[in-house]
């Protein structure tokens, strides 16, 4: 039987190490384990729960946004860093510097799941394709108003602080966020590992199954989904306050609330890997990644072309994602018993 323990102990190694062995993309591996995180938090809803939703992105956004603004905002004038050159006026010393990504991070993670909380009782009552086009309404309209927030620099952004000059050159810099968006992944990783084998993860399927049955024996079924979004509201504020860091400069529609691009990812990469499984997301959006870096590196004009290739190769030829493929291939490495009458049916219906 397959199981997720050696998984994650190849993945915990292979982690650790990567930096070493690939020491020219730390950028590029510190965005995976962003990736797939965003891929584990988007498989709460969709996989789990059974709720297809595209306002993920929403939370991101808001964490990047948060982040950066508390990162300045307890040293310095918010409205005069986000104005022209502010950036260059002011300057974090190494102790502002951390001691504001610290504080960052943690209102990035609280306020996303208080918004969480509250849009959550609003809009969870809907079901299937509405609830879907409302969330997909809630990034949309969260990048829009944003651009039209001049303190944290409306439509042209602003830029999150950089990386104090007396703390050594940009390789420091890519090691200290490769490790933190690691043990980010890490975090989200065994934290949902263990909330699934709770009640939690129980009444999360059942909800997925059969939502008026699971109501009707008694369970209380909006707790459950409103604590399955802040639980992914969570974790995705602080990716995007990682990956504003990261990047340096956040814009409203195209960094930090991207629908069209990490909005999109987030649901391809785990229908890839397998949606309604825990490794799933992981393999998905680590293919995925590398799938999408190779492409713009080799064939940068064509690496939408080749994405939306992929997408309907996922759909068409792989609905159960890669983790399904491989139960219906090898079902007995999954625990599952098939007698000789069933799998001989099998070849026949095929």
């Amino acid at each position: 039987m397959i199981s997720n323990k050696p998984l994650f102990l190849i993945l915990l190694s292979i982690g650790l190490i990567l930096p070493f062995i690939l020491p020219g993309f730390k950028l590029q591996l510190s965005i995976m384990w962003i990736l797939v995180v965003l891929a584990l938090t988007w498989d709460v809803q969709g996989g789990q729960m059974g709720y297809n939703t595209f306002g993920n992105i929403f939370f991101f956004g808001l964490g990047m946004y948060f982040c950066a603004s508390t990162q300045i905002g307890i040293f310095f004038p918010l409205s005069e860093w986000t104005a022209a050159g502010g950036e260059k006026t002011f300057v974090h010393l190494p102790e502002q510097y951390f001691q504001g990504l610290a504080l960052g991070l943690i209102v990035a993670a609280i306020i996303p799941s208080i918004v969480a909380m509250v849009v959550g009782y609003g809009i969870l009552g809907l079901r299937g394709h509405y609830f879907a086009i409302c969330t997909l309404g809630l990034g949309i309209a969260a990048g829009e108003f944003a651009g039209g927030i001049e303190l944290i620099g409306a439509g042209q952004g602003m830029t999150s602080p950089p990386w104090p000059k007396g703390l050594g050159d940009t390789e420091l810099r890519g090691e200290f966020f490769y490790y933190i968006c690691f043990t980010l992944m890490i975090c989200t990783f065994l934290f949902l590992r263990w909330a699934y084998s709770t009640r939690f993860g129980l009444v999360l399927n059942a909800i997925r199954d059969n939502e008026d049955k699971a109501e009707s024996m008694g369970i209380d079924t909006m707790k459950y989904k409103i604590s399955g979004w802040v639980t992914s509201a969570f974790f995705l504020g602080i990716a995007g306050g990682l990956m504003g860091n990261m990047i340096g400069y956040i814009e409203p529609v195209e960094t930090a609330f991207p629908g069209k691009t990490f909005g999109v990812f987030m649901v391809l990469m785990a229908i890839l890997g397998g949606k309604g499984t825990l490794i799933g997301p992981v393999i998905g959006a680590i293919i995925f990644h590398i799938f999408k870096e190779g492409f713009w590196t080799f064939f940068l004009g064509w690496q939408y072309v080749a994405l939306g290739a992929l997408i309907v190769i996922v759909v068409v030829f792989f609905p159960e994602g890669i983790m399904g493929f491989l139960r219906e291939k090898f079902p007995s490495k999954f625990g599952e018993v098939i007698d000789e009458k069933d799998r001989l049916s099998q070849i026949e219906l095929k």
